[in-house]
């Protein structure tokens, strides 16, 4: 119902800074009219076809009366098109008419935000299924990850969607977590840059990304999902927070809570983090929407609130301004606590500017703004376009990774393959538990799974190198028997060589081996793989064994006859072309590891940023030494290394900068990898440091014959550490740079001195090398 008043009144204006046209929207609404600004709504929701969030099934409220819950405004539109398998064109005319009807029924005629999940792709029936983030570390490609976000973000805006929920930035700290699939590793610096590439490219789309999970939640106790978190303020801010400092420096207009407590407070009630940190340190003015439930779990999982006032109220102090995915705490509970003045309603306003700015940013605000977006005004859409599909190819082949070779790989053209374990034959093998066939599809099996997702059998069968493939599937991720064994290995004992193919089902909670609430007792393959895997070896046939996982698995047993071991992740819809190319020397393996490999199951929680006491010694029987470490991965051939020196002296200043520069040449007749990465090393520090840390990397592609120089520009403050004061520092005194192919594989140690005075630095410290390569014809 907008009036002639409403499209001239200065919050239509917007020729006049976005701020004031906020301040004189805010003083017109009234308090229900702010509150509904506040919390969306997730039309649809049902707790009978499986969850796809936590404690969905408690939380699923009775269905709503539509027109009732709009009259005031709605804040957001909660997966209109990621809740159900939905044509693309048809959802996108639903949600056009949703939106006439929410601008229609309040004073103002104010659209929904809307909101979906896009971590591997937009999680939409029909839509591209790309790599997991697990892949994107992999490939050592921020430039390739950005182009991803680019795509993900158009097929966003042609729906009419406005905000996305990714990327993760959460960094491994227990490979039994089971939602490591969702994240970018190990090391901060390379999650903070693979997934800044994937915000620049999201919001170059005009996609509003949101940083998830802040902060803490990889950090739970013994790997369990949701489980209270011990870490210390300095490995919060010297581990867990850098990649949220980097994205969102990247653009990143959002950042959605963690789950978990911190010492006993859970971030949802954390104004030290949400506020003092988040706004008042790193200068964050988007929004902070609640990951789902989080503010109802204040009462009922964490009780630190009596009642679902309380809950409201908490966060809202704390700085979550959007309550998601439905409206619960913030409804009317949070009128009634204003009304009885048990909160101020400053807070609200607080939260509805932040709102509204953003709204403001998007167009919403204006009066020429139409529900119509692009899908619906052309007639036609199109999320799975053949330029997709190729960055999903690319991405893909470029992450597999070569963990060992023993002259088997690549295969030969025209040999006898056994193609054979539980995930041989399924498209489900490529997925993670945040694709929309494993999120969704699943509880829909009578729905079409929307993509085209060839097996790794398929691409095998088909390959030009005419491979005679036989298949047997040995037995499932889970259970089996020993018929199913004995057919796979027959299959093997006939074949010259046996592609087992082992690995994890992504699911949520308890229905998969990875994914969210998918968490290991231990890391031995799921099920009778490995007793799979033992009875394929006693063949005597050679073993090539390929993982699909969302983890890395302990392989100790077998690792050394094995013939070669090639791990995919989850690589989404071209994977299994991707690996088969890797396989059939196609393509050459270039992937590197984003997570070390485990050599004994029982060294977990535990990843290669270790102190020296957290390393192998002789105070502990327990070897946390990882089978294959941070940054491995091998080629069909390598470069040589010709020289690594440092250009300019072994002097640094503590405000300063140093060269490095490496170059590399392919003497080999095919095109070649090498990941160039540089770790800091500091001998002696006021606290405890990591042995090394990843500083700097850059991936290399050389073509046969050719060379490069690549230069690395590091500033000072990429050594600085948090000190004993709780302060950043940059601190004078010996380190040295370890240049190499991985963290183990170093090619040249540089020391240096930092030289000058003790420096504190914030969060407009240097985060980022600069890198230049200079390619020649060798």
């Amino acid at each position: 119902m907008v009036t002639n008043d409403d499209i001239s009144a200065p919050w239509r204006d917007t020729g006049i800074p976005a701020e004031d046209r906020v301040a004189d929207l805010v003083h017109r609404l009234t308090l229900e009219e702010k509150v509904a600004q506040l919390y969306g709504v997730w039309v649809g929701i049902d707790e009978t076809e499986g969850e796809v969030a936590p404690h969905q099934h408690d939380m699923a409220a009775a269905p709503v009366d539509w027109d009732e819950l709009i009259r005031s405004g709605l804040g957001q539109l909660t997966r209109p098109f990621g809740t159900a398998p939905v044509d693309p064109l048809v959802g996108a005319k639903g949600l056009a008419e949703s939106q006439r009807q929410i601008m229609a029924a309040g004073r103002f005629g104010i659209p929904a935000l809307v909101h979906e999940e896009c971590l591997t792709g937009l999680a939409a029936w029909t839509a591209t299924v790309f790599p997991s983030p697990l892949c994107w570390a992999a490939s050592f490609d921020p430039d390739l990850v950005e182009r991803m976000g680019a795509l993900i973000g158009q097929g966003m805006r042609r729906l009419g969607v406005h905000q996305g929920l990714a990327p993760v930035l959460d960094v491994v700290r227990d490979l039994r977590w089971g939602r490591v699939e969702e994240t970018m590793g190990e090391d901060p610096h390379l999650v903070g840059t693979i997934g800044s590439a994937y915000v620049r490219g999201l919001e170059s789309s005009g996609i509003v990304a949101t940083l998830k999970h802040f902060v803490g939640y990889s950090a739970s106790r013994a790997g369990r999902n949701l489980a209270p978190v011990s870490a210390g303020p300095r490995e919060i801010a010297d581990v867990l927070l850098p990649p949220f400092e980097m994205a969102l420096k990247a653009g990143a207009r959002s950042v959605m809570n963690s789950y978990t407590d911190i010492d006993g407070v859970p971030s949802a009630v954390d104004a030290a983090l949400l506020t003092t940190l988040l706004r008042d340190t790193y200068g964050f003015t988007g929004t902070v929407v609640a990951d789902y439930f989080s503010v109802a779990f204040l009462q009922t999982l964490h009780g630190v609130a009596g009642t679902p006032g309380e809950a409201a109220a908490r966060a809202l102090e704390a700085g979550i301004d959007v309550e998601l995915p439905t409206v619960s705490c913030y409804g009317e509970p949070l009128v009634e606590a204003v009304r009885s003045g048990a909160v101020d309603e400053g807070l609200v306003d607080r939260a509805l500017r932040r709102v509204l700015l953003q709204k403001c940013e998007l167009g919403l605000l204006d009066a020429d703004w139409s529900p119509d977006s692009p899908a619906v005004l052309d007639g036609a859409v199109t999320l799975d376009s053949a330029e997709s599909r190729a960055v999903a190819g690319d991405l893909a082949r470029r992450s597999v990774v070569l963990l060992s070779n023993d002259g088997t790989l690549p295969l030969r053209p025209g040999l006898r393959l056994a193609v054979v374990g539980p995930r041989a034959d399924t498209a489900q093998a490529m997925l993670g538990c945040y694709s929309f066939p494993m999120h969704v599809g699943v509880h829909h099996p009578d729905v079409p799974v929307g993509v085209d997702i060839p097996t790794l059998a398929d691409a095998l069968q088909s390959s030009p190198a005419a491979y005679d493939v036989v298949v047997a599937e040995g037995c499932p991720v889970l259970g089996g028997d020993d018929e199913g064994i004995q057919a796979a290995v027959r299959a093997a004992a006939d074949a010259d060589v046996c592609v087992a193919v082992l690995g994890d089902q992504a699911g949520l909670f308890g229905n998969g081996t990875s994914g969210e609430g998918c968490d290991a007792v231990d890391l031995r393959l799921p099920g009778r793989q490995e007793e799979l895997l033992e009875a394929l070896l006693a063949t005597g046939t050679p073993v090539v064994l390929v993982l699909l996982v969302g983890r890395p698995y302990e392989l100790s047993r077998q690792v050394e006859r094995l013939a070669a071991v090639v791990c995919g992740f989850f690589p989404g819809e071209e994977g299994g072309p991707a690996v088969a190319d890797v396989l059939s020397g196609r393509v050459a393996p270039s992937g590197r590891l984003p997570v070390s490999f485990p050599r004994a199951e029982g060294s977990q929680p535990g990843t290669y940023l270790a102190a020296p006491l957290g390393r192998r010694n002789d105070v502990s029987v327990v070897d946390p030494t990882p089978l294959f470490p941070f940054g491995h991965g091998l080629g069909y051939g390598s470069a040589a290394w010709t020289g690594v020196r440092a250009d300019g002296g072994s002097t640094w200043d503590t405000d300063g900068t140093v060269e490095l520069s490496v170059e590399l040449r392919n003497d080999t007749d095919r095109e070649v990898t090498e990941v160039v990465q540089v770790y800091l090393h500091d001998p002696v520090a006021e606290v405890v440091r990591p042995v090394q840390a990843l500083v700097a990397a850059r991936r290399v592609d050389l073509a046969a014959g050719s060379a490069a120089t690549v230069r690395f520009s590091l500033h000072a403050d990429l050594t600085s550490f948090t000190g004993r004061d709780g302060a950043r520092i940059v601190e004078p005194g010996d380190i040295e740079l370890r240049v190499g192919a991985s963290s183990t594989d170093v090619r040249e140690v540089l020391p240096f001195t930092l030289a000058g005075s003790r420096r504190t630095v914030g969060p407009d410290r240097r985060l980022h090398p600069d890198v230049v390569v200079e390619q020649s014809a060798g």
